[in-house]
């Protein structure tokens, strides 16, 4: 569509420029051409034929042979009369006067166009149309050649920005000029941003094993301690162990989302959610359906650390998760977690999605929410669903994500 704009505008001014030109001649001709000349012949012109009719206005057969000779050579239709308005002599068909020739002392010569002379502006007409046309059509042509390759780099331009970094430029090796340069310079933007790309995953990926490594360690040595350590200090440090933990985890997922590495495949919603729960220690009483169609097409790892990220953070914030629902709607499932929270604010509603954003009194101690709701988004986002915040009516914040739904085949 976007191509049909450009090529459509392009048309459309070259055919304006066109017609402009057509009227700016047209009226050049009209205004500098050799008016005055052309006149004076004309003047000199009808003065002979007035002094030959004068000459043989007393010759009868002399003047009807000069009306009938000047008839057949001009093509014109004449009517010759006397002063007192009487026909004297006619040539050809006078259908309308064009002007007058006056016979000094003698009569008037009326001057007609004939009925076939209407077609000459008829074929002028026609003959202008059809060069424009020509010209119309070849602007066409211009036009598409123009818009082409114009169109086709805004389509990569936009490829990159959805993350489609393998996206290049392909156009024809005579596309040279300012196209050409602009198509090197993109494909070589391209190039270089799916390198620092690669080389930030291949990072993140070694920050993330070696972030994790420490802190197997450090629970493992956790562990030989319980027996003489003070538990409350061991206590605190296995949940500091665990919250550095889930950080690294959804930094990992974050990454994964900004890179676009998912990998979908047909899963069972149900069976997923029921995995969530299971992992945050959660009884699996709190899992109810509501939905034939369970099937979705996901990322299994994504959307287990959405779904973790929904009930975490109705126990983290929210006094604690009520329910997980999994229900169905006219092709999408949603995931709903309710909990016994006071619900969100007007303004907390407004940035629920937002990074790092803290909660006021009542839902908890002021924590921030970290990635968690904002990678929620982000994840169902990138499943082509959305994700959503309200609260619920009977007290509470209900966090959704909806996400499109597969049929078993």
């Amino acid at each position: 569509m976007r191509r049909g704009r450009l090529h459509g505008r392009i048309f459309r001014w070259f055919g304006a420029a066109i017609l402009t030109t057509g009227v700016v001649i047209a009226l050049l001709f009209h205004f500098l051409g050799d008016g005055g000349s052309w006149a004076k012949e004309r003047d000199g012109a009808l003065r002979f034929v007035s002094q030959q009719l004068a000459r043989t206005w007393d010759d009868p057969p002399a003047r009807a042979e000069l009306v009938s000779a000047l008839g057949r050579d001009l093509d014109l239709g004449l009517v010759l009369r006397d002063t007192a308005g009487v026909v004297l002599d006619r040539a050809g068909a006078c259908v309308r006067v064009s002007f007058t020739v006056q016979v000094p002392d003698h009569g008037v010569l009326s001057v007609c166009a004939p009925r076939h002379r209407s077609g000459v502006p008829w074929r002028l007409g026609l003959a202008f149309l059809v060069a424009v046309a020509v010209l119309w059509g070849a602007s066409g042509r211009i036009a598409r050649r123009i818009a082409r390759p114009i169109v086709h780099l805004a389509g990569v331009a936009r490829d990159l920005g959805d993350g489609k970094l393998a996206s290049r430029a392909r156009l024809d090796r005579r596309a040279l000029g300012e196209i050409g340069t602009l198509t090197t310079a993109i494909n070589d933007m391209a190039g270089k941003i799916e390198r620092q790309m690669r080389d930030q995953r291949e990072l993140l990926a070694t920050v993330s094993h070696e972030l994790r490594t420490p802190l197997g360690r450090i629970r493992v040595i956790g562990d030989l301690l319980a027996s003489t350590a003070d538990p409350v200090r061991l206590a605190q440090l296995e949940r500091e162990v665990l919250e550095m933990d889930r950080l690294v985890g959804e930094l990992l997922a974050s990454a994964r989302v900004d890179f676009s590495a998912l990998t979908p495949t047909r899963l069972d919603a149900a069976a997923l959610a029921a995995t969530a729960l299971e992992r945050l220690h959660q009884p699996a009483g709190r899992l109810h359906v509501e939905a034939e169609d369970r099937h979705v097409e996901a990322d299994a790892t994504l959307l287990l650390r959405a779904i973790s990220n929904l009930i975490d953070n109705a126990e983290r914030h929210g006094k604690g998760l009520v329910r997980l629902s999994l229900r169905s709607r006219p092709g999408h499932l949603v995931f709903e977690a309710e909990d016994a929270g006071p619900g969100f604010t007007e303004a907390e509603m407004a940035r629920a999605f937002e990074p790092f954003q803290r909660r006021g009194a009542g839902g908890d101690d002021g924590r921030s929410l970290g990635l968690g709701l904002s990678l929620v988004r982000r994840i169902a986002e990138a499943h082509h669903g959305t994700a959503y915040v309200r609260n619920g009516a009977r007290g509470g914040a209900v966090v959704g994500v909806e996400l499109p739904s597969v049929r078993p085949g």
